[in-house]
């Protein structure tokens, strides 16, 4: 049985899925970077794009694992001048 995990989008990467926010199955003791990878998988050109990763709102460097009903942000990082 999986964990249930919400990803929720932000700018750019709410552009590419069509959508604020996704509900989604891993495996027990999937990471942060392996759901990610699963949410590229469905959205390819979310590939194009420097994410950053946030869970359960505290960026993280993708490692971590994830807990049933940890929540997932992935947005793009701003640059400005």
């Amino acid at each position: 049985m999986g964990i249930n995990v919400r990803c929720l989008f932000f700018g750019a990467t709410a552009d590419v899925a069509g959508q604020r926010a996704l509900e989604f199955q891993v495996s027990p003791n999937s990471t942060v970077g392996e759901a990610v990878d699963l949410i590229k998988e469905k959205f390819p050109e979310l590939s194009r794009h420097r994410l950053l990763c946030a869970l359960n709102q505290n960026y993280i460097s993708g490692d971590e694992r994830l807990h049933d009903g940890d929540e997932v942000a992935i947005f793009t990082a701003v640059s400005g001048g």
